[in-house]
């Protein structure tokens, strides 16, 4: 056991690696298999391989951790799976990035030799994020690390492919799907982000075959004509249903093709007449099948026009808008163009433009998956907090499409396909194949393709636990009891995993979701590199320590808000961390060992006030927690430990403590031990590492690991309704007396008079019972109360419980000589006030002044008035003491 003192200052970096060291080595996070009786269960969102702690990565990782924390204090046999993805795309731009500093492309070293070198870096630097998970506290199994590429869930990836294929579930085929040009691969509909770029309109003219008039449709993409098959338009549409049937020549191509009719055209839009291009547009390529048209492919997958394009043949996609504007402008076929923003696809990786494009992928036939998945969400089965979200989750299930999962790189599950040369037959296999099953040929080739890497993302909660071996770990564990994850992956994981476990588990893969809010910045904007606004955890870790970010993250995650983060809060909160910490330095400076004082025979207001707060602070902290609303919970510890356990409670025993009375000395021990104890539970599942060392200094402690111990008991005998009134009557009698000193400048340290007419007998004999409380704390001189007490002069009033207390202070203050300053102060701040309103009447400062400065002035203002009406509330207070 250590020394009893705590060292003077609290410094987190020793302590955090000291106790980080210790959990693991101690395995305290390792549950045992063949002893759970309780699970609970969560694996981790899986950061990329390739990544770095952000802040929305520390507030997600805060939250799980105070759940397993939480839930193994209430009894559960808790197991928390971490790992990492291998993020196909990203890990191996990194790994070309590196190979081009060489000189140096994939191709050159081939694809074994690539994937070799792919393994090296993730050996060498992969384990970085998971060290910076770990200097959050995470409390994860570290004994049961994964990755979505390693032997066990590979092996998972193949089985639920083959499945899957043989259930005609995977199929390969030609399909439209989002190209970037730059990564060279196929992108899922949800690996697309959407943004609105500044483009233009360009209305053009197609001549009737039969030269009895034309068309003019209207694009943004007029690079794309080149590859039209028909023009549309709405049978209804009035202007031009006389037309279908009809051909028009398609102008620089000279190709003839159809007008046809379809519903699906806006009749609103533009000119009411749609050119397809079923080559190089989702819903163009919807109408090609659906009208049987001829599908031209103008754009390669460089982004660059094709033979098919002409004479623009070889011009990249966006050099060739340029020129096919000026030709047709110069042929007269342009009719007109306008500015005109429209949201356009990008990569999310690259922000390159993606182009819809025409070629042959494997897909996921994944309607009735996500029919399933909507049923058990709306069925129960899986909760989502905030419910908003479900909405969101419906919508998505409702409109999906087929799921596009083959990718154009080499670096991930590659596909387990093989085709032969001799008969061409394709066969997919749990093994793999050295020859043909169907013909004997060994003239085989293995597709080139890899899975998209949420494929494998999508089998985490099972594949993390064993499956497809029927594991102890997957019959008692799965499915996982609750996911915490950001909205932003609601439908590239979360949907997924529900369509995948209850196929492959038939059962829903988790119990709740909770779905955590965007971390920003304290203006409320994004946090980005290019605004500046980054708040760097790993930085605020090593300045404030890893439990005062925990507990900003804690205090601010409200159910459904973003969080508004700035350093200030952090060190608000670290103020906090060494407010706990010397609380209990002063507590065990003040503990003996052997204080074992029976806790029932605990007396007197200020300790059953404490224990009766300390009980409705538990249940406030249990519910919150359950109910995923962390910030109630940090909130409700913030105001018990600082402003009733501190402020006033050590305040309120220290007579005791320091008395010569061994009984109500040994009362104060027993009940501060107990407190000071069960606070230090409450806090350590959401700051750790603070609460588990000052555990070890604890009198009595036989657990020195505070991760292993239990949530504190409930002791509904400490609940006493009637003794919280008491107390309220009591601090609102010392608070009356403070905030006049305060109010009036005295020093709180001054001593003064308190008179009181309090004509209740019951509540006068309880204030003079407790009259020495009030007078340490509210630094008297004396108190005198009485059922009718004639008011003393020059006093300041204050009414408590409808009773009036008067504080003498004519001789203590100089009213003539304040009330002069206060009227030269307010008459200062009035010329101040007159100078900002007169700049915020004027409409050319409002119209010409940055708005940054407009809103300086108005928040100058704001604190203006608020400083005037205070100085004034207190001028009148004086004027009434002459």
């Amino acid at each position: 056991m250590p020394d009893r003192e705590l060292p003077k200052g609290y410094e987190p970096k020793q302590v955090e690696d000291k106790w980080i060291s210790f959990w693991e080595e101690e395995r305290t996070f390792s549950p045992k298999v063949e002893e759970v009786k309780k699970p609970y269960s969560i694996v981790i969102p899986p950061p990329n391989v390739t990544g770095t702690l952000h802040m929305g990565h520390a507030l997600n990782i805060t939250l799980q951790d105070i759940l397993c924390r939480f839930h193994r204090q209430i009894g559960y046999d808790v197991l928390w799976v971490p790992g990492t993805d291998h993020a196909g795309i990203a890990t191996q731009n990194v790994v070309e990035k590196a190979l081009a500093k060489e000189g140096k492309t994939r191709q050159d070293l081939g694809r074994d030799k690539f994937i070799d070198r792919v393994w090296e870096w993730k050996e060498e630097y992969g384990g970085k994020i998971l060290n910076q998970v770990r200097k959050l506290g995470a409390s994860v199994d570290w004994t049961r690390l994964r990755f979505t590429m390693d032997e066990g869930l590979s092996k998972a990836v193949r089985e639920v492919f083959v499945q899957l294929y043989e259930e005609g579930l995977i199929y390969k085929g030609d399909y439209i799907i989002n190209w970037c040009p730059r990564c060279h691969t196929a992108l899922a509909d949800l690996e697309v982000e959407y943004s609105d770029v500044d483009g233009g309109l360009y209305y053009l003219r197609y001549p009737l075959k039969d030269d009895s008039g034309e068309v003019i449709i209207a694009t943004t993409r007029p690079e794309t004509m080149l590859g039209d098959t028909a023009v549309a338009v709405n049978p209804k549409d009035e202007r031009y249903s006389h037309l279908i049937g009809k051909k028009v020549v398609l102008p620089l191509v000279n190709r003839e093709i159809p007008i046809i009719g379809d519903a699906y055209v806006d009749m609103e839009f533009g000119t009411g007449c749609l050119k397809v291009t079923p080559a190089h547009d989702v819903n163009d390529f919807e109408l090609g099948r659906k009208h049987k048209l001829e599908s031209v492919k103008v754009i390669d997958d460089w982004g660059k026009m094709t033979e098919d394009a002409g004479e623009f043949a070889g011009l990249d996609r966006f050099e060739c808008r340029k020129k096919i504007v000026d030709v047709l402008k110069q042929k007269g076929f342009l009719v007109k163009q306008e500015p005109y923003k429209h949201s356009v696809g990008h990569c999310y990786r690259c922000n390159t433009v993606i182009e819809p494009y025409v070629s042959k992928q494997w897909f996921v036939k994944v309607g009735p998956l996500a029919k399933r998945a909507r049923d058990a969400v709306a069925e129960g089965k899986t909760k989502i907090y905030p419910e908003q979200w479900t909405k969101t989750y419906f919508e998505w299930l409702d409109n999906i499409r087929d799921w596009c999962i083959s990718r154009q790189i080499w670096w991930g599950h590659r596909i387990p396909a093989w085709t032969c040369e001799e008969c061409g037959k394709l066969s997919v296999s749990r093994q793999d194949l050295t020859s043909c099953p169907n013909c004997g040929s060994e003239k085989i080739w293995q597709e080139e393709d890899v899975l998209d890497t949420w494929f494998s993302s999508a089998l985490w909660p099972f594949s993390t636990l064993g499956w497809p071996e029927k594991t102890k770990e997957l019959e008692i564990f799965y499915p996982t009891s609750a996911l915490v994850t950001g909205f932003d992956i609601l439908f590239f994981w979360v949907a997924r995993m529900m369509m995948m476990g209850l196929h492959f588990m038939k059962d829903v893969p988790f119990k709740d979701v909770y779905i955590h809010a965007l971390v920003r910045d304290a203006k409320g904007q994004k946090m980005s590199k290019s605004k500046g606004n980054v708040i760097d955890p790993l930085v605020i870790i090593e300045k404030y320590g890893t439990d005062a970010l925990r507990f900003t993250l804690t205090a601010f995650a409200a159910m459904g808000r973003d969080i508004k983060l700035s350093e200030e809060r952090i060190e608000g909160y670290r103020h906090f961390i060494n407010k706990i910490w010397n609380a209990a330095r002063f507590a065990l400076m003040n503990l003996e060992d052997n204080c074992d004082y029976d806790l029932e025979m605990v007396v007197g207001l200020p300790h059953e006030w404490i224990l009766h707060r300390l009980e409705e602070v538990k249940q406030k902290v249990k519910d919150s927690i359950l109910s995923y609303n962390f910030n109630e919970a940090a909130q409700s510890l913030y105001q018990f430990v600082w402003h009733e356990f501190c402020d006033w409670y050590l305040e309120l025993i220290k007579p005791a403590l320091y008395g010569e009375q061994k009984e109500k000395k040994n009362i104060a021990q027993t009940c501060l031990r107990q407190v000071l104890g069960e606070i230090l539970i409450l806090l350590h599942p959401i700051i750790p590492f603070v609460t588990q060392e000052i555990w070890t200094y604890l009198p009595g402690v036989k657990q020195k690991n505070l991760a292993k111990l239990g949530f504190p008991p409930f002791r509904p005998e400490f609940v006493k309704p009637e003794v919280q009134t008491q107390m309220e009557f009591l601090q609102g009698v010392i608070s009356g007396v403070r905030n006049i000193k305060a109010e009036l400048g005295i020093s709180l340290g001054t001593k003064l008079s308190l008179w009181g007419r309090v004509k209740e007998k019951n509540d006068l004999d309880f204030l003079l019972s407790h009259q020495q409380y009030i007078e340490t704390l509210a630094r008297l001189n004396d108190v005198h109360l009485d059922t009718d007490l004639k008011e003393p002069e020059g006093a300041a009033v204050f009414v408590v419980k409808g009773y009036e207390f008067f504080v003498p202070v004519k001789d203590v203050v100089d009213i003539e000589a304040e009330l002069k300053r206060l009227a030269k102060e307010l008459n200062k701040i009035q010329k101040d006030l007159n100078i900002v309103e007169k700049k915020l009447s004027n409409d050319s400062f409002l119209n010409k002044a940055p708005k940054a400065v407009v809103e300086k002035e108005k928040a100058k203002k704001a604190e203006l008035e608020d400083k005037k009406v205070k100085l004034e509330f207190l001028y009148d207070k004086l004027k009434r003491l002459k």
